[in-house]
């Protein structure tokens, strides 16, 4: 026996019309889904069969949705405070995007992909702001609300809706803060629940991870000032800096970090000033051919060329 419908939060006693989804329903107003849908807008235009179902006179619309999503767009559309606030629960963001594709809700849709693209800059600029922001450390997530598994989420959801833009960065934050284990198994989230990648998301990862590993240590990439020197010519105490920069590939080889985004050259005492600032432009100059290589590493088009699908 099928049990009748419960009303979530979202019921205006004095809407217009009542969208179900499995068995909850929402009763809101088509003035405020008309303005911000044309898919809503078209439905209401459209004649109403005879047996249409209604409460009070409103009609009900059954959408074959998820329950979470539509309850997430309602509130966005229905709760001013909602969108204003600094950090939205990542699948509040996800259904956003899902929805205001599906339904034509552009201007949530450009919203919640602003705040996914924020996280996930295009430009070494916009990255490097980010991490300044927090006195030059590890960036945390300002615009969405951090949860384990949460930069495999944000992968998942830019690939499934074509935010091509996104990947890059969003996949180098996978390998930058993911073992090779979690990436094929997943990372449990604090419902219990697991947030895993696609095949095709792991495989990218992987595959990007080994050719990354051995690239940065190539001329002209971050780390390429320490297997090709050129400013023997300028070092004040060669043996100090020779013994340096062995210790510092050491370091490198075998430390779990990538290290192709590194900002400055550590251990400033293991070389002279004049191989410091040599290093320190080379780490520059590296730093800005990683970036602009970064789409490559993971399969996708140049900067240049990449678009959303939306």
């Amino acid at each position: 026996m099928t049990s009748s419908p419960s009303r979530s939060e979202i019921w205006f006693s004095d809407g217009s019309v009542v969208l179900q989804v499995e068995n909850i329903q929402f009763r809101v107003y088509w003035g405020v889904l008309t303005q911000q849908s044309s898919f809503f807008r078209t439905m209401q235009n459209l004649p109403q069969p005879p047996n249409q179902p209604s409460i009070d006179g409103c009609p009900v619309i059954e959408l074959q949705d998820a329950v979470g999503d539509v309850e997430y767009l309602l509130r966005a559309l229905y709760i001013p405070t909602f969108l204003a606030q600094d950090a939205l629960p990542l699948p509040a963001v996800a259904a956003l995007i899902r929805l205001g594709r599906k339904y034509d809700f552009s201007d949530l849709l450009n919203l919640a992909v602003q705040r996914l693209s924020y996280e996930n800059p295009k430009t070494l600029a916009e990255y490097d702001a980010l991490i300044t922001a927090h006195g030059g450390n590890a960036y945390k997530l300002t615009r969405i609300i951090y949860h384990p598994g949460v930069l495999m989420d944000m992968v998942t959801i830019a690939r499934e809706n074509g935010l091509l833009s996104v990947l890059p960065c969003a996949y180098y934050r996978v390998l930058l803060h993911h073992s090779p284990a979690q990436i094929f198994d997943g990372v449990l989230r604090r419902d219990g629940t697991v947030a895993s990648l696609a095949f095709v998301d792991q495989r990218r990862c992987i595959v990007s991870r080994d050719e990354l590993i051995k690239a940065r240590f190539q001329e002209g990439c971050t780390l390429g000032w320490l297997k090709k020197w050129d400013y023997d010519h300028d070092c004040q105490s060669p043996q100090m800096c020779a013994e340096g920069r062995h210790a510092r590939t050491h370091y490198y080889m075998n430390c779990s970090p990538l290290w192709i985004l590194q900002r400055s050259v550590q251990d400033k005492k293991s070389l002279c000033s004049a191989c410091f600032r040599h290093a320190t432009e080379s780490v520059v100059e590296g730093r800005k051919k990683m970036w602009e290589d970064l789409p490559k590493w993971f399969d996708l088009p140049p900067w240049a060329e990449l678009r959303d699908q939306l």
